[in-house]
């Protein structure tokens, strides 16, 4: 143990993703030929942000919108968020309920911080993006729900149940990453049926459950999926709720950093307060050009006719082929598309020999395999908290052509077969 560092910086392991990200950039400059699955990212060039967004932020920008934000964001904007969550979820929000902040991340950093002392029990399903790093940054004690293909990745109100008892906060992500599917009605119902189930059996005095809903990808999606919300579902839920979301990943704009929470006035003051000395606050300029953006239906509703057709394309184009190497007997499967830029991939190689006699014992030696093998730059299950060597891989396609996947396809055929 160094005596430089503390405990927890100690402690705390990087992100997986970005390594193996790191791995693949290092093999494409090489000029080895990589589709590039692993980041949840979007190319520019592939998938470029809103015209309006861009001509707005400039436009802030030449007007001098350069100084601090208020803490908890620009009126104008938490207003936009409020009408926005009316039109476009059914949603009735306070104002004084929306927090805006750079992003994603510091929302759910702050809902940790404000709602969970050491020790609180904090659950979480696995595979699920980055709780195994937050429940130690705040030193609570993680309870992993493990989830499996046959729920689509996703808690039931059945394995929840136990887990629920005398936890603080439930944390929920639909659409979601890494699996790429998303809550049907009566699943989330159910969920919401047992976390007010829980909360009604708590004395006076007695601190709530609370969930945590990341939907950043709830604009992605397709094939006649339909996003839903524990207040949507069941009302009640508005009290126990915080929501994660912002401009990310329903317009492409992951560097523009603007994300926002909705919740309870209580929670979201007190998260507002928490972030003020983090200073996580989105630019102005962003800010006002996103509040100029959300009331404008049309303007998103034309986005979303070149967009989500562009990441259903790419979705289906490596679904489809890996369901024809299935039907060609190799041992590979995926879930079906319906939402976000991802495809759950099954590569069950483990407890094989690859060409050189080496036994690929684990997802990350299945991983190494197939980005050398066959160019394939993907994530495994172990990389969101997953624990079982079961060959499931996040696959992401906001990077790259439709090219690109049809030039990997045949490159893992051959990878796959040479394994025995």
């Amino acid at each position: 143990m160094s005596e430089r560092l503390s405990v927890l910086a100690q402690g705390l392991q990087g992100s997986q993703i970005l390594r193996i990200g790191a791995e693949v950039r290092e093999l494409m400059a090489a000029g080895r030929p990589v589709c590039n699955l692993t980041v949840g990212d979007f190319a520019p060039a592939q998938f470029p942000v809103p015209a309006r967004l861009v001509k707005g932020i400039a436009r802030q920008l030449e007007a001098g919108q350069t100084n601090y934000p208020p803490a908890n964001g620009l009126p104008e904007l938490r207003k936009a968020v409020v009408a926005f969550y009316k039109e476009w979820l059914g949603l009735d929000v306070p104002l004084d309920g929306v927090l805006i902040a750079a992003g994603g991340r510091p929302i759910i950093y702050g809902a940790y911080r404000a709602l969970v002392n050491p020790g609180d029990r904090v659950v979480y399903p696995v595979p699920s993006w980055s709780n195994e790093y937050y429940t130690p940054i705040v030193g609570a004690t993680p309870v992993e729900v493990p989830c499996g293909p046959e729920s689509g990745f996703l808690p039931t109100g059945a394995t929840l149940e136990r887990a629920l008892r005398g936890a603080t906060l439930l944390i929920l992500n639909s659409p979601m990453n890494p699996a790429g599917t998303l809550f049907s009605e009566r699943q989330l119902g159910e969920i919401c049926d047992v976390v007010l189930a829980e909360n009604a059996r708590r004395k006076a005095g007695e601190r709530p459950l609370f969930v945590l809903y990341d939907q950043m990808y709830w604009m992605l999606t397709f094939g006649g999926a339909t996003h839903v919300t524990p207040p949507g579902l069941r009302p009640e839920m508005a009290k126990y709720t915080i929501f994660v979301d912002g401009i990310s990943k329903a317009f492409a704009a992951t560097g523009v950093r603007v994300g926002w929470g909705v919740g309870p006035v209580d929670v979201i003051k007190a998260m507002a307060v928490l972030l003020t000395h983090v200073g996580a606050w989105a630019p102005r300029a962003e800010q006002i050009a996103t509040a100029e953006l959300l009331p404008d239906g049309d303007a998103i509703r034309a986005y979303h006719r070149v967009m989500l057709p562009a990441i259903e394309e790419r979705l289906t184009l490596l679904a489809d082929g890996i369901a024809a190497l299935k039907r060609e007997g190799l041992p590979v499967d995926s879930t079906v598309p319906c939402s976000t830029i991802y495809l759950s991939a099954q590569f069950a190689l483990n407890g094989r020999r690859a060409p050189d006699g080496t036994v690929l014992a684990t997802n990350e030696e299945i991983r190494r395999y197939l980005l050398h093998s066959a160019g394939l730059g993907a994530v495994q299950f172990q990389a969101f908290g997953a624990r079982e060597e079961t060959g499931w891989f996040r696959l992401s396609v906001g990077a790259v052509s439709t090219a690109d996947i049809r030039a990997l396809l045949p490159r893992l055929r051959e990878a796959l077969a040479a394994v025995r």
